[in-house]
């Protein structure tokens, strides 16, 4: 079976009201998409770096208990593992991060990437340096081995960023990728005042032809080369669980395009019909994976791998 590789950060978040903490979780959209994945019973592997502490052991079991390859994530011992303490006031989420990292970053063991695997990165990590560098090689790599690349170009909302410093990065990502997903509030992260129309003509089409775009209402529209568009209604009703959601959505695009036997060779060439086969079934699966657990129950996992089977 093909395989999925997935890069992103390793991170614990804790959310807090007031001055309270209320839950933690394992954040990131690409670590929740690579659970899902391993769920549904996909090979799956997580390329990412954590301390080897008890922060990265919580991190790491979660991962695990979920059936994803950890071999190439980086246990480094000097330091700490990343934690993001998110203040909810409200709805109005503020972000304040912490972790210490030794001076060599992303010390990672590639995994083995075949023709037509699909590797799914994004987050800060394809951005910002030291472990862009070292991100970017097995990208390009990847791209050597002819596997479809899927790029996630938000990260983490509410930090101070300075988006101008990091646009070359964004758009040589955007040039290696076959498919760009992106929520609205990722887009106005990146391409602040611009529409999705705009930010699609005028950044990502000359780049890639392949972008959905997730609105606010969790309706999805797919750009196509040429400014052609494609809207697909939104299944069920926002929801609080936006981090289970858009991981789900990923993880159903995924699952979309291994089920319709699409590849590096035809991903450009889908007809309609084929797209909406795999909007539909990752609105589904992300239905299903709004919920604080971030995750897919297991008996519906185990139904939609008996339908990929």
């Amino acid at each position: 079976m093909r395989k999925i590789i997935t890069i992103g950060e390793s991170v614990l978040d804790t959310i807090y009201h007031g001055n309270q903490p209320s839950r933690s979780f394992v954040g990131g959209r690409i670590a929740n998409t690579a659970a899902i994945l391993g769920t549904m019973g996909l090979p799956v592997a997580m390329v990412s770096e954590c301390c080897d502490d008890r922060v990265g052991d919580i991190i790491i079991d979660y991962l695990t208990r979920h059936h994803v390859d950890v071999t190439s994530i980086d246990r480094y011992t000097s330091g700490a593992t990343a934690m993001s303490i998110i203040f909810d006031n409200g709805g109005k989420e503020t972000p304040v991060n912490y972790g210490i990292y030794p001076d060599q970053r992303f010390d990672v063991v590639w995994p083995r990437i075949d023709e037509n695997d699909i590797l799914l990165f994004g987050s800060l990590y394809a951005i910002t340096e030291p472990q862009r560098k070292a991100l970017f090689e097995l990208v390009n790599y990847a791209v050597e081995r002819k596997a479809i690349i899927i790029y996630l170009p938000g990260f983490q909302h509410g930090i101070n960023f300075h988006i101008a410093h990091v646009m070359p990065a964004i758009l040589e990502n955007l040039e290696v990728s076959d498919l760009v997903i992106a929520h609205e509030r990722d887009l106005r992260d990146v391409f602040p005042g611009e529409t999705a129309q705009q930010a699609y003509t005028n950044h990502v089409e000359f780049y890639c032809n392949n972008y959905l775009h997730i609105h606010p209402d969790l309706s999805v529209t797919r750009f196509d080369k040429g400014g052609k568009t494609m809207p697909h209604p939104a299944i069920g009703l926002p929801t609080r669980h936006m981090l289970g959601w858009q991981a789900g959505f990923t993880a159903g695009v995924i699952y979309g395009l291994l089920k319709n036997e699409v590849t590096r060779a035809n991903i450009h060439q889908l007809p309609r019909a084929t797209w909406t086969d795999i909007v539909t079934s990752a609105q589904a699966i992300a239905a299903a994976s709004a919920n604080p657990d971030h995750c897919i129950d297991e008996a519906l996992a185990a139904r939609y791998a008996t339908e990929l089977k």
